[in-house]
């Protein structure tokens, strides 16, 4: 059996144990070396490139994340989790970047501790990545509210902040804006891929992605032309899913704000739905009937999560007038920024390459951040299986 070679790294004599002792209950789990810090175990990390290193972060984690960095720069087999009893966002964030994997908060909670090493033990020696990847839909059924925005900044962000291999895909397939957003000319499209799918392996859909820049972000634009979209089927973007999942760990949809056959099938296989909304009501009542589809669609109530975009905290209605109205909380909130948000559309730049240190830049890193270290530990709602040839109509009707 192959077996992950594990450092721990930590001060703590205490948490070194109860890591060793959960780590005694995975047979595929070899405890190479113990340390106190990463500047003892630099030179052994470099010299026996060990697969994993459990290091915290409670002294000097700036030297940490230098050291994480430069271990990575000589050799990438080695991948990191770090532990912190005390810690903000802005630190998961610089040790994500840094390299580090997975981030597990003290008292490190067994389940967790389950759950992130089988992830690493997939990443090491190849297991399908059909259990890993995650399918994430920005949604609003009004237009206008900035979904668009939201996916690409969203998408890039992940990918940065992750390191694995993102996709985002533009399944408007009549008024897709991801290739303007991203300023990209695709070399490939949807309607092509799909056609083209039997027989194929992950290189294929790697090859006709666009890579965005140095990232590990994949683009897949929308068809040119409205008579290449009429020819999609349901049954082929579900099988379009289906590779993506094999292919990549996080796949971020941008799609139409209509109902109807094929949104519908993108919402069946996505396993969170990003709602988008604003503060007023008109906005407000649509997201109420949005829910209401969604329930009579079949969705579990915890596929959906409220998204509000250009939030003020001086808004005559606030967060909690929305949460009242909806009867759900709000996940996340973006804040207005619209003179960063337009100079980010026009020049087709994400927001961070515009002005990185903007409000809504770091909020975006904060929700890529979020995402990705808390949605493989969130309950998937049941996928949903449909006739192909059932009356739509008769859903939202």
């Amino acid at each position: 059996m192959d077996k992950l070679s594990t450092f721990i790294i930590d001060s703590d004599e205490n948490s070194r144990e109860i890591i060793r002792n959960f780590s005694n209950e995975f047979e595929y789990i070899k405890i190479t070396d113990c340390y106190n810090d990463m500047v003892s175990a630099y030179e052994a990390l470099i010299a026996e490139k060990p697969n994993l290193a459990i290091v915290d972060l409670s002294s000097g984690s700036d030297k940490v994340f230098e050291l994480i960095e430069k271990v990575l720069n000589v050799q990438k087999q080695t991948k990191f989790i770090v532990t912190a009893l005390s810690y903000d966002t802005d630190s998961v964030i610089k040790a994500m970047r840094a390299g580090a994997r997975e981030f597990l908060p003290k008292p490190i909670i067994k389940d967790d501790f389950a759950k992130t090493i089988n992830k690493i033990k997939e990443q090491t020696f190849g297991a399908e990545k059909t259990t890993n990847c995650k399918v994430i839909t920005v949604f609003s059924n009004k237009g206008g509210i900035g979904k668009t925005s939201i996916a690409t900044n969203l998408a890039l962000e992940i990918a940065n902040i992750t390191k694995e291999k993102v996709a985002l895909v533009d399944m408007n397939f009549q008024l897709g804006d991801i290739a303007t957003f991203m300023d990209i000319k695709p070399s490939f499209d949807i309607s092509y891929v799909v056609k083209n799918l039997d027989g194929t392996d992950d290189s294929f859909l790697l090859s006709t992605l666009d890579k965005y820049k140095d990232t590990n972000l994949y683009i897949l634009a929308d068809p040119p032309y409205m008579e290449q979209a009429k020819d999609i089927t349901p049954e082929q973007i579900s099988k379009l899913f289906d590779a993506l999942r094999q292919t990549f760990s996080y796949v971020i949809v941008d799609t139409s704000n209509v109902f109807y056959g094929k949104t519908i099938t993108v919402l069946d296989n996505t396993d969170f739905i990003m709602l988008v909304t604003i503060v007023n009501l008109p906005a407000i009542r649509n997201c109420q009937r949005c829910l209401d589809i969604f329930e009579r669609l079949g969705y579990d109530k915890e596929k959906t999560k409220i998204v509000i975009n250009r939030y003020m905290e001086n808004d005559e209605v606030k967060a909690e007038d929305l949460e009242e109205a909806l009867n759900q909380k709000v996940y996340w909130k973006i804040p207005n920024n619209y003179f960063t948000i337009m100079s980010s559309i026009n020049k087709g730049l994400p927001v961070s390459y515009i002005n990185p240190s903007s409000n809504i830049a770091q909020s975006y890193r904060e929700l890529a951040t979020v995402l990705s270290d808390n949605i493989y530990k969130q309950k998937v709602a049941k996928k949903i299986k449909r006739n192909p040839l059932i009356d739509y109509r008769k859903l939202i009707d």
